[in-house]
């Protein structure tokens, strides 16, 4: 076969709908600054700020706030680039499970095999064996996708160094002997898996990603922009505790909504149902799929996790302060626990009769179904790794948690350049605003975030666990997700649509959509 793993990315041109989004949607609203400067500076250095009507004045003050929300926020991205990297960082030993595991990943021999994963020593691949080609090939995601053949042995330990050890790297002979021993060895594994040596030297024109490291693009964005956001969303707020009865609560700073329809009974009614949303702007985002939730799964509970560090909520006391994999999983199992939806405790007074107390035993443990999307299956995974026990049924819905090992949702979402009105509106929107690019980049645990088919309870039943992609996913290389779930055997429970876009599975009227109020509909296997 080809080697792939040569092959020069081609430099695609920029899309007329690039243009169109740049000028109709990114430059009005990043404009808004500049121009509230220029105004204010104008008016004051002119005098005629004195002369100014009503109007004249109303303008002035939004615009001097304007002014005085750019310096706050110039003051929080310097906060944001200041930091090294997350907080807590995985044991040694925990990431070598995860590189063990990585290098394992894709070595079955036969097409449709399953993979033994955890072995100590990983196979010695021929430089042409299709395995060690396509290996090669993803792993060059992680230094901006340049042919392999020009990757040199400082570019990989640097790249390594910061996997291992979240550290920038200087030079190999200022390396501690127990980090240069591992380096060594990690190295020889990789070599291994590739199929061939690695050759020696620099490479200045190579930068590897190092996610947590590197520096972070912010971009600005005005306070009306910010406001607009909170308005809609506190006001969807009250929009679904007026109609859907659905209130907003916290538990130690895990801020959710919660609807429990009335007759709901946790002994004989379906599991309640958990929605972990991902990166944008909150319930503005997903309002027609809450809306429609609401409306339709009226039999069961429904509790939306709301995230303000990922929902542009530069006001709330929390929005550069993430919750790591420890707290929101601890904090969201103590939640089911005090909800009642998970490991209940039960005596024999609580009940009528014998049958009543045996109905009771079988719904002990009886957990939740979770539902999460894109970034939000990252805490799924968390979920899984520390709590599977609580959760019964998982639909995963364009979920990056799977091979983001590769590179490519790194690459795609934070190093790419846009090319098309889409990946635009994902760069400003998105992953270059300040509590985003605050979590991607300064909080980001790649060890906590890998979810692999091992850590899923049940994964090859599809009345378990479901899995949703988009073939045409600008984040996700969702060809690759799809074969490493092939790969363990998970093969009914994997839908597919081969026109969907990042996101659009969950559209109202969209056959995902649909799909996923099927499985939700499901009669479940208690």
């Amino acid at each position: 076969m080809s080697d792939i793993s040569e092959l020069q990315e081609p430099l695609l041109r920029r899309t007329r709908c690039f243009y169109t989004t740049l000028f109709t949607l990114v430059l009005p609203i990043w404009s808004v600054i500049p121009l509230s400067w220029a105004f204010v500076l104008y008016s004051l250095y002119t005098g005629r700020v004195w002369l100014y009507k009503t109007l004249g004045v109303s303008f002035f003050l939004v615009a001097l706030c304007e002014v005085f929300f750019s310096v706050y926020h110039y003051h929080l991205a310097l906060q944001v680039s200041n930091v090294t990297g997350p907080v807590s960082w995985p044991e040694l030993n925990e990431i070598q499970v995860a590189l063990n595991r990585l290098l394992n990943a894709g070595l079955s021999p036969l097409p449709g095999s399953e993979v033994t994963e955890g072995h100590d020593e990983v196979s010695h691949l021929a430089y042409d064996d299709p395995r060690a080609v396509d290996f090669r090939n993803s792993l060059r995601n992680w230094f901006r996708k340049v042919p392999w053949s020009s990757v040199k042995l400082e570019e990989v330990r640097k790249w390594l160094y910061w996997c291992i050890y979240n550290s920038k790297y200087q030079t190999y002979e200022h390396l501690p002997d127990a980090h240069r021993e591992a380096i060594d060895s990690t190295v020889d594994q990789l070599e291994k898996r590739m199929g061939c040596t690695i050759p020696p030297g620099r490479n200045h024109d190579i930068r590897p990603l190092c996610q947590t490291l590197d520096p972070v693009p912010i971009y600005n964005r005005p306070l009306v922009f910010y406001a607009l956001i909170k308005t809609i969303n506190l006001t969807l707020q009250k929009y679904y505790e007026t109609k859907w009865n659905a209130r907003l609560g916290s538990y130690e700073d895990l801020e959710y909504i919660l609807r429990i329809p009335n007759g709901w009974d946790y002994m004989t009614s379906p599991r309640p149902l958990v929605f972990i949303h991902g990166l944008g702007m909150g319930l503005l985002q997903y309002h027609l799929l809450l809306s429609h939730m609401f409306e339709t799964i009226s039999d069961r509970p429904i509790l939306v996790l709301i995230q303000p560090q990922i929902s542009q909520d530069v006001f709330h006391p929390r929005f550069l302060q993430p919750m790591d994999r420890q707290q929101m999983s601890n904090k969201l199992a103590e939640l089911l626990r005090v909800l009642g939806w998970a490991h209940v405790e039960y005596s024999d007074e609580d009940f009528v009769n014998d049958e009543e107390g045996e109905v009771a035993n079988q719904l002990v443990g009886k957990g939740v179904t979770v539902i999460s999307h894109s970034n939000g299956s990252y805490t799924h995974a968390w979920m899984l790794k520390e709590h599977p026990q609580l959760v019964t049924r998982s639909c995963f819905v364009d979920p990056v948690t799977f091979c983001s090992w590769e590179g490519d949702v790194c690459y795609n979402f934070l190093y790419r350049a846009p090319r098309t009105g889409m990946e635009l509106l994902m760069k400003y929107f998105v992953c270059t605003e300040l509590g985003s690019a605050n979590l991607l980049h300064r909080h980001f645990d790649w060890v906590a975030n890998a979810l692999w088919c091992e850590d899923i309870p049940n994964v090859r039943d599809p009345s378990k666990t479901i899995f949703f992609l988009g073939g045409k996913d600008e984040i996700l290389d969702c060809q690759r997700v799809r074969r490493y779930l092939s790969s363990h055997g998970v093969h009914k429970n994997v839908w597919c649509d081969p026109k969907a876009r990042h996101g659009e599975v969950l559209m109202t009227g969209s056959l995902g959509h649909t799909e996923i109020l099927r499985w939700l509909h499901e009669p479940e296997d208690l």
